[in-house]
């Protein structure tokens, strides 16, 4: 492990670890599509940057800005390509994947800026094509380089990002380690309906498709109910039963974990046998080809989180924000390809951890709450030994929908925010109409992490410090003659860019 310089995020290295999520076929594919990215790159310059999350942590909010300032030469001092005048303009143009859903980026946009309000959250994979034209900061890559980079921003659920474990496992161990979940503290009272009714049915019985499809509705509306606000629980596979999409109803998400399952192999024909089945048939036809067509072909990865919500929902969905950040830095293809592997393998560079929603907390708890995330990804790191990418933790938010104001109380300074709360919020028993602003004290996080980390795990019952976790409407943008004033504004995106663009633009 290394530390950053201080006018950076913390970054973190760990030794490169390869989980069993490919066959030799599969790496022959990855291998030919590696090949055909790379001699487009010749030609024009390419950059695949993924763009990830966990639930509700603002993904289309952090492109839709991405993309807006850049476009629109937004305040970015910490990004040293804008801040030095080297960007000359950013543009979009059509995407290279032709079977990939455009990332709507003027529909968000809109939402955002002339109706204030938030996007919808990510349903499904869609891209984006960012050209943006530079010009070097060395003499000697402005001879051989046309200063021109495009970057494909690639978005796509966390929830499918975190089925890739699955992709290491059998039903057994799957139904395992989904039913150890399932009776924690944290979701035994979820889980129960959907428990119950396996533990009821005889896994050597003859297949019934009644059977399969009860378990299965229970069992996703268990994974629906740990997704809800209160609980903020993260590990949640198989993604797909929460965004079945075209595969709604089909055999391959009609299964569930079964508890408790004997070692030996499964009579043909029975219960467990089409669970297992099933379960064989999600992995090839969703889990497997979103990773082949899609995530090996990353070059740059952030994945972004709301730890704050899991602060407040208590110690077990922190433990769960752990857990699974463990199976999203297990699943990348992490580390530095050579100069010959490179041209077969891509790898995976740089990973962003980015806790959001910063603009919810007072600027004196920015770091506070880095250093709180950081301390997770470091844990989460050692729970799988290794990974083998640069790792950077930042605070930051993509969109900042609030200011800052002081108040003077029992003789100190209280620093508060000041914002829009959403229509329908409530604050001290106040109903807001989404029109009126109000400022709130969010709290404060400890200033040590150490202290927070002992406190979760002192006692299952500990109380974790409380943040005012309170929605508000988008900022407004002042509109001219000449259309929109100013960009998006928000707090250490530009560190972000620079941290996955920079290097690229040098």
């Amino acid at each position: 492990m290394r530390t950053s310089p201080s006018t950076g995020p913390p970054r973190m290295e760990f030794p490169a670890l390869s989980p069993p999520l490919t066959s030799l076929a599969d790496e022959a594919r990855i291998a030919l599509d590696t090949i055909a990215d790379r001699a487009g790159s010749l030609v024009q310059p390419t950059l695949r940057l993924g763009v990830t999350g966990l639930s509700r942590a603002g993904k289309t909010v952090f492109i839709t800005s991405l993309v807006h300032n850049l476009i629109h030469s937004g305040r970015m001092p910490m990004f040293a390509a804008a801040h030095s005048g080297r960007i000359a303009r950013a543009w979009l143009e059509p995407q290279p994947d032709d079977a990939v859903p455009r990332f709507q980026y003027e529909d968000h946009v809109a939402r955002l800026i002339n109706d204030r309000v938030w996007p919808d959250s990510t349903r499904a994979i869609s891209e984006l094509r960012l050209v943006i034209e530079y010009e070097s900061a060395s003499g000697w890559n402005r001879l051989f380089s046309g200063g021109r980079l495009c970057l494909d921003i690639v978005d796509y659920p966390g929830e499918w990002l975190l089925d890739l474990p699955l992709l290491g496992q059998d039903f057994r161990e799957f139904a395992a380690r989904a039913v150890e979940l399932a009776r924690s503290p944290a979701r035994s009272d979820l889980a129960g309906p959907w428990l119950a009714k396996a533990a009821s049915v005889d896994p050597k019985a003859p297949a019934s498709e009644t059977t399969a499809r009860e378990l299965a509705a229970l069992f996703t509306d268990y994974l629906r109910a740990c997704k809800a606000d209160d609980r903020a629980l993260s590990t949640l596979p198989p993604g797909r039963f929460l965004m079945p999409g075209d595969l709604d109803g089909s055999p391959a998400l009609t299964f569930a974990p079964l508890p408790d399952l004997p070692e030996a192999a499964p009579p043909r024909g029975s219960l467990q046998a089409m669970m297992e089945r099933r379960f064989e048939s999600y992995k090839s036809v969703v889990v497997k080809p979103f990773f082949r067509e899609h995530v090996t072909r990353l070059d740059r990865q952030i994945v972004l989180i709301d730890a704050m919500q899991a602060m407040n929902a208590g110690r077990e969905a922190v433990m769960d924000l752990e857990r699974a950040l463990s199976d999203v830095l297990m699943s990348f293809r992490p580390g530095r390809a050579g100069l010959l592997s490179g041209l077969f393998s891509r790898r995976i560079d740089k990973v962003l951890i980015a806790a959001t929603k910063a603009d919810h907390l007072h600027h004196e708890s920015h770091d506070r709450l880095e250093a709180l995330v950081r301390r997770i990804v470091e844990r989460a790191a050692l729970r799988i030994g290794s990974s083998g990418a640069d790792i950077e933790v930042i605070a930051m938010a993509a969109v900042r929908a609030t200011r800052e104001a002081t108040s003077r109380h029992e003789g100190e300074d209280l620093g508060l925010i000041v914002g829009t709360p959403l229509e329908g919020e409530r604050i001290d028993g106040r109903l807001f109409d989404g029109n009126s602003q109000t400022a709130i004290f969010p709290g404060d996080l400890p200033a040590n992490p150490e202290s927070f980390f002992k406190l979760l795990e002192s006692s299952p019952q500990a109380s974790l410090p409380e943040i005012n976790v309170v929605r508000f409407r988008p900022p407004l943008i002042e509109h001219g003659e000449g259309g929109i004033k100013l960009s998006l504004p928000h707090i250490r995106l530009d560190r972000a860019m620079d941290y996955l663009l920079g290097d690229r633009l040098a």
